[in-house]
């Protein structure tokens, strides 16, 4: 049957109902399967962040979530000297990520295409070190570069009678300590990574014409970048909060913000500032690791386009 004018009336269109369509996504076995984990991970993860994101509007030396927000530990941050902290922590971060790079993929290349049967044993070197604590690895090299009767100054002296004074308290000592303590987090991943990379793609790249270069740049790097990636990224976050290497082979030349951190929560007692100084040093994070994983096009290094 026709309306007056002669055109049937389209039927109404049933609007979705959002409450049903939650409850069946509550229902789906994969939300079932994954609540546990997802439980744990907001109480033991984003509870604490909350909880610290509160604390970093409270007046200073409050101890509680009473009294009048304010921002004012935010404006003390950027006002006073934190910012040479922060400058230290990312630069050093950022060094030992390229030293890591630099070190791990010649070794990680070894362990995938050329060690063999001998991969297995170097791996376990350079896992059994992880089963002893960072400190005392840290403390270990301490000993050895202790001025006057560290290992290194007294062999020195004892050998050749020459005083090598101390390599302690220096930037360049920091460094080797982060690089030496981070580099499994780069080398593993990376390993990974370059363990992709078929073989047959490489020999088929050089018997079309392409040298050593070009295989490196075309075809192994592409493939293997995820991995690096991942590595780069987890060494990074790791080395930003590191405090043990300034402390032990830094002394107190070289204050980094994880150790800013530490003496707000401890010694001067002032919660609120400590949490302020956190948050600023997990958002500059987290904005560093976007930018970055937005410049390097992870889909299309995962094949996802």
């Amino acid at each position: 049957m026709t309306t007056t004018s002669g055109v049937s009336r389209p039927p109404e269109l049933r609007q979705p109902n959002v409450l049903r369509h939650f409850g069946q996504w509550l229902r789906n076995p994969g939300f079932i399967s994954a609540s546990p984990t997802l439980i744990f991970f907001l109480i033991g993860f984003v509870g604490p962040l909350i909880i610290v994101l509160g604390f970093s509007f409270v007046p200073e030396r409050t101890f509680g979530f009473h009294g009048d927000w304010t921002v004012e530990n935010y404006v003390h941050i950027i006002s006073e000297s934190y910012w040479i902290s922060f400058a230290w922590s990312f630069g050093l971060a950022a060094a030992t990520v390229v030293c890591c790079l630099l070190i791990a993929y010649p070794v990680s290349y070894g362990l995938a295409r050329i060690f063999g049967r001998w991969a297995a044993p170097v791996m376990l070197v350079l896992v059994i070190p992880l089963f002893v604590s960072e400190n005392v690895r840290l403390f270990g090299w301490y000993l050895v570069l202790l001025k006057g009767g560290g290992i290194l100054a007294g062999s020195t002296k004892f050998l050749f009678g020459l005083d090598t004074g101390t390599l302690l308290y220096s930037p360049g000592t920091i460094l080797m300590g982060m690089v030496y303590v981070y580099l499994p987090y780069t080398l593993f991943p990376t390993t990974l990574g370059l363990s992709l990379v078929p073989r047959d793609q490489m020999d088929a790249a050089s018997d079309l014409g392409a040298n050593r270069w070009q295989i490196f740049r075309e075809v192994e790097l592409p493939i293997a970048m995820p991995g690096i990636l991942i590595g780069s990224l987890l060494t990074f976050v790791l080395a930003i909060g590191a405090i043990s290497e300034a402390k032990l082979l830094g002394g107190a030349n070289i204050v980094v913000i994880a150790h800013s951190i530490l003496h707000e929560f401890t010694y001067a007692q002032n919660w609120p500032l400590g949490s302020a100084i956190s948050m600023f040093a997990i958002v500059i994070t987290g904005i560093l690791v976007i930018l970055v994983m937005r410049r390097l096009d992870l889909d299309r290094l995962l094949g996802r386009k």
